[in-house]
This record gives structure tokens, C-alpha cells and sequence, in this order.
């Protein structure tokens, strides 16, 4: 009897690397994907810290020689993400490989993509001037993800993000990070398969038999009422449901009462409702941007987002107990699905220690979040009777990898946007 062929299902790995020496660590990494996958790897993501820029050559021959991948995408960053381990000030790498059967990959760099069509061009013909930008990002009715890493001192995403939104044919998420290993100009490198860049950007789209699901975490909490914007002029808002809207403000911040200083010490920000023809708004339906000044003269209030008259706004503040919750109640969601073949983790520089150092979990706090929401225990039965571990039960967590970003992109609704102090995940599954 003929034995019925095993159906190929999608297979992930990552491997990381702590060690200070460049070829040392890829290998490492690299022999820890190759433990679990068998070279040729279809798609490999790579994250790697500001310690291995001067052996960037060397970083990306031994992955391409020891991986294979026929496609590799990855980023310089502050500090790399691997398994459960965020890998801040230490040398850092971090590998995600991908054995992807029925799915497409397409490479692509910023200079591939026309300039973004402005606002006339596009209405005028709105598939027409899109048409170029979805032929260079391999946009298709199958299309599952685009991937994107740039160097934030020579691309613009101000046009750059919305023509990349408007040429998805199937609004495919799109994720993504602005490198982080240095705020200089030329500081940081992209990979692309065998090319290294100090500028642009690179991208990666996959196509084909893969379900993917994004979760970004704001971590902001809302308070007061929605209010509506009656006057706007780009990032200005002058009057909020007809009144002055540095009153309204004012009155709204007073409801916090004596904890409002505590509140407020992270910044005060406005969540813009992104699909108004909702009849209710939650979390997930409000983009937050920082509220950056006030002029109390002429009753406006500056913010980081461009507005205009109609739009719901609801006011926000940011903390870590709040970020902590935001992020364990968005993994709760997910929980509901099948387990991920692996995960990207993309968060803000802002975050880590920096965010997290007075809460009960200062290290790793996001990649922790996310093994914790989808491990396995290796131990099976560890707790005794009265409900007491007897054995440390040990993690088996997903594959992942990622990078702390200088700005996050991920999708609220049905569009991307950069983001500040979020957590951007991409879950893989078949």
C-alpha cells in the first residue's frame, strides 16, 4: 500500500546570541535555527546590536553561508530580542528562520517604490497612481504581511506609510521598525539578502499559504468622554464639541482628582478614532499621538497627527501598569486561536527597563509576555496537591525574534502608522 504523503505545514526557529564576537555569535544563532530546521531556510529575519555594525560583512556572509535562506531580511537595533530574552546592553543577535512551503517571498528596497502620488494624483485616479507602489512590494489578493526596517534619517513615512497602505491590494498588515542602533546619519545598517544598506529601506512581502495576525499594544489608558473636534487646523485643535479646547482639557484632567500629577507623569496623549462609522469605540479603535504643547492663548492644543472637524478623540494617559495590562489582555485574544509557529516582536526603545524597572517584572517584560501567553511546560505535572509547585515548570515558548525600534509600525484597524512606546507583534500561523 502506498503511504499517503505528509502534508507540509509551516515550521519555524530562532536562535540567539550574546556572544561579543561577530562570527561567533551568527554561528551560534544560526546553529540553533539549524537544531530544530534543515537548511535551505526560505525566509530568515535577522536583529543584531550596534556591537556587530563594524563586522556587519562578516554578520552576513556566515548567516547566508550556514542559513541558506532565500530570503533575508533584518535590522541594526539598541538592543536585539530573542526567545524570552530582550537583550539590552549587551552584544546581541537574533535570528527568525522560516521553512514557508506554498508561500511567495518578495524583496524589495525603498528604492524600488515610486514617489508616493499626492492627494490630487490619487483621487483622480486612485488605482492608477497606486499601481506602481503595489507592483514594487509584490502586493496581491493573497498577499499575508509586508515587512518593512528603515534608517529614520533618510525615509520620510509621513508619505511614505500611506502610499504603502493604499497599495495593498487586500489590507494585509503591515509591520515594521525604524533601526535604532544609532541616531546618526548613516549609523545603522539594513540587510537585504546579500546587500547591506547604511540609508533607505528595505522590505519584505510574503504571499501564499500563511495566516498571519498583528497585535499592537499602545499600553494607554483612555479617560474622560469622547469628544469631537469643531475646529482643527492641521496638528491644532482648537475647539473640542464647540468650546475652547484647552478648557475642555483642563475640565477633563480635573476628573482624575488627586492622583491626576501621578497619572500624568508618563505624558498626556489623544487617541484618534480611526473607523468613525463604529457605534461603539474600544481600545483597539483609537491611534494614539502625543499631545507636544498648549497654547492657552489662542485655546489650542498641538499634537503629534494631523486632524480635522468630525473626528472622535478620547484622551489618554500612559503608564507601566497600564502598558503591562494592555499588552497581557491583547495576548489574552490571541490565546483563543491555534499556537503560533512563531512570532516577530517589535518594541519601543522606550520600553524594556526603561518602562518597566519599578513593576514586579523589569527584564525581558514584552518577550516574557509573549512566551508566558504561549508556552509549553516541559515538566508535565509539577504542582502537588494543595496547589503548590514542587518543580519549576520550564518554559518551552514560541520562536521568536525582533529588535527595540526608534518608532514601531503596525496596524490600528484596517491601516499601519509609526507609533511611539508600543509593543508591534506578528503571529505566525498555518
Amino acid at each position: 500500500m502506498q503511504a499517503t504523503p505528509q502534508k507540509l505545514t509551516l515550521r519555524m526557529a530562532s536562535g540567539t546570541s550574546a556572544a561579543p564576537g561577530t562570527r561567533r555569535a551568527a554561528e551560534q544563532a544560526c546553529d540553533q535555527c539549524l537544531e530544530s530546521l534543515e537548511a535551505p531556510i526560505d525566509t530568515a529575519f535577522i536583529f543584531f546590536s550596534a556591537h556587530h555594525l563594524e563586522s556587519i560583512d562578516e554578520l552576513s556572509s556566515t548567516v547566508l553561508r550556514r542559513l541558506s535562506p532565500k530570503s533575508l531580511i533584518g535590522a541594526s537595533t539598541i538592543a536585539a530580542i530573542g526567545g524570552i530574552t530582550e537583550m539590552e546592553n549587551t552584544p546581541g543577535v537574533s535570528i527568525l528562520a522560516a521553512c514557508m512551503p506554498g508561500v511567495t517571498a518578495h524583496t524589495f528596497t525603498f528604492e524600488d517604490l515610486p514617489t508616493p502620488p499626492d492627494d490630487d494624483a490619487y483621487a483622480a485616479d486612485p488605482a492608477g497612481s497606486i499601481a506602481p507602489t503595489s507592483r514594487a512590494i509584490g502586493a496581491a489578493e493573497d498577499l499575508r504581511l509586508t515587512t518593512v526596517f528603515v534608517d529614520r534619517s533618510s525615509v520620510p513615512l509621513t508619505r511614505t506609510l500611506p502610499a504603502l497602505n493604499r497599495a495593498r491590494t487586500n489590507r494585509a498588515p503591515i509591520i515594521g521598525a525604524q533601526a535604532s542602533a544609532s541616531s546618526s546619519a548613516g549609523g545603522n545598517a539594513l540587510l537585504l539578502n546579500d546587500r547591506i544598506f547604511r540609508s533607505g529601506g528595505v522590505g519584505l512581502s510574503l504571499r501564499g499559504n500563511l495566516h498571519v495576525d498583528t497585535v499592537v499594544s499602545q499600553g494607554c489608558r483612555p479617560f474622560g468622554p469622547n469628544l469631537v473636534v469643531t475646529k482643527a487646523k492641521f496638528n491644532l485643535i482648537f475647539e473640542l464639541g464647540g468650546r475652547n479646547a484647552v478648557e475642555v482639557v483642563q475640565e477633563t484632567v480635573l476628573t482624575l482628582g488627586e492622583n491626576y500629577s501621578a497619572m500624568l507623569a508618563g505624558g498626556l496623549y489623544i487617541g484618534r478614532v480611526i473607523d468613525e462609522y463604529k457605534s461603539r469605540f474600544g481600545r483597539n479603535d483609537f491611534l494614539i499621538r502625543n499631545v507636544i504643547g498648549v497654547d492657552p492663548k489662542n485655546g489650542a492644543i498641538a499634537v503629534e497627527d494631523r486632524f480635522r472637524v468630525g473626528q472622535t478623540i478620547r484622551l489618554h494617559c500612559r503608564d507601566a501598569v497600564t502598558a503591562h495590562e494592555d499588552l497581557a489582555l491583547l495576548l489574552d485574544a490571541q490565546k483563543l486561536y491555534d499556537r503560533p509557529k512563531g512570532a516577530l516582536l517589535i518594541t519601543c526603545n522606550g520600553r524594556g527597563r526603561k518602562m518597566f524597572a519599578a513593576t514586579d517584572q523589569p527584564n525581558d517584560h514584552d518577550a516574557l509576555a509573549v512566551g508566558r501567553a504561549f508556552s509549553q511546560f516541559k515538566s508535565g505535572e509539577f504542582l502537588a496537591k494543595p496547589g503548590k509547585p514542587f518543580e519549576p515548570p520550564t518554559l518551552s515558548p514560541i520562536p521568536l525574534a525582533g529588535l527595540f525600534a526608534a518608532g514601531e509600525i503596525g496596524p490600528v484597524g484596517t491601516e499601519s502608522f509609526l507609533h511611539g512606546h508600543t509593543a508591534c507583534l506578528a503571529l505566525f500561523r498555518d
